[in-house]
């Protein structure tokens, strides 16, 4: 009998962990996508960008589906997405193309960052009735990474024009109706 309720307090806290231990799966993919960007490996760093994407999505659904809905879940989420959606895709695009601009390339990479900081910020403190106020840095940081297969055939300056864009688009105040 003991052994059974230990292997299901066991199951339990297992379960109620799940949700977190994908969102750290999230942050350790972004994380991984910076040193590989770094590196000089922008393909596997959009890549791990994307899969990192699937993480966060799946993240929030299974801590509604088994109830372990959490503020530190809320807080880690909000962690994880500033890395592989914040930094990591600023970076893809810095080291892709953004660099040959010297200090504007710099500024506005970290102008993006700083946005999807306050972006999250803004999210973990208001209250959810069915809307995003402004874009969610998931999105923005898709784009961005998207983008980056565009260096080849757009100017230069159109990466500066998306990055300012969606950094703007992120702290704005229009609804979007979560899906």
């Amino acid at each position: 009998m003991f052994l059974l309720d230990v292997l299901d307090h066991t199951i339990k806290k297992l379960k109620s962990q799940t949700a977190n231990v994908i969102t750290l799966t999230n942050l350790a993919l972004g994380g991984f996508a910076i040193v590989l960007g770094l590196n000089g490996n922008l393909r596997l760093s959009l890549l791990l960008i994307f899969i990192a994407a699937l993480a966060d999505r799946f993240d929030g659904m299974i801590a509604r589906k088994f109830q372990i809905e959490s503020e530190l879940g809320k807080q880690l989420d909000s962690m994880s997405d500033i890395i592989s959606f914040g930094v990591a895709p600023a970076l893809l695009l810095y080291q892709g193309i953004l660099n040959e601009f010297g200090g504007p390339g710099s500024f506005f990479t970290v102008f993006y960052i700083s946005c999807g900081a306050f972006r999250l910020a803004r999210f973990n403190i208001s209250e959810n009735n069915g809307y995003f106020t402004g874009l969610p840095i998931t999105a923005a940081g898709c784009l961005a990474t998207l983008s980056f297969l565009a260096i080849p055939y757009l100017p230069p300056q159109t990466f500066l024009f998306i990055l300012i864009i969606l950094s703007f688009l992120m702290v704005s105040s229009f609804k979007l109706k979560k899906v």
